[in-house]
């Protein structure tokens, strides 16, 4: 990866964390201003006048679409960028080939080999039994 492009990530995650913060704490000042007073319009009267959180509080619509939103549009993008960026980073295992397995480990291998090849006939074998004594 170039090194203009790992600055540009860089930056971009540290823009959405300073996007995701402020706006976090915008809607925790208005959520612990609403239960403090237990009601909007004592939370307005005991706002001062002229301060962002007098606007938002009468313009209710506005907290929304400004704040709220946007944080759980931001919330969303992060879970889905983080799903494919997992996805992306998952180290895939590739099976092991013959060639790389010492002659020990080959013979362990046809061992086992064979005895899953005969426990399997005689498993076979024995579903068979039942179904002649049905008969």
């Amino acid at each position: 990866m170039k090194k203009s492009t790992k600055i540009l990530i860089i930056a971009g995650v540290a823009v959405d964390v300073a996007i995701t913060v402020f706006l976090f704490v915008i809607s925790l000042i208005m959520l612990v201003t609403l239960g403090k007073y237990g009601n909007v319009n004592d939370a307005i009267a005991a706002a001062k006048p002229g301060s962002l959180k007098l606007f938002l509080l009468q313009n209710t619509n506005v907290y929304f679409w400004a704040f709220v939103f946007p944080l759980f549009i931001l919330l969303a993008a992060n879970i889905v960028g983080l799903v494919f960026y997992v996805k992306k980073t998952s180290v895939k295992e590739e099976p092991a080939k013959l060639s790389d397995l010492s002659e020990e480990q080959k013979e362990a291998l046809r061992q086992e080999l064979l005895r899953d090849l005969q426990g399997g006939n005689n498993s076979a074998s024995k579903e068979e039994s039942p179904k002649e004594e049905d008969k």
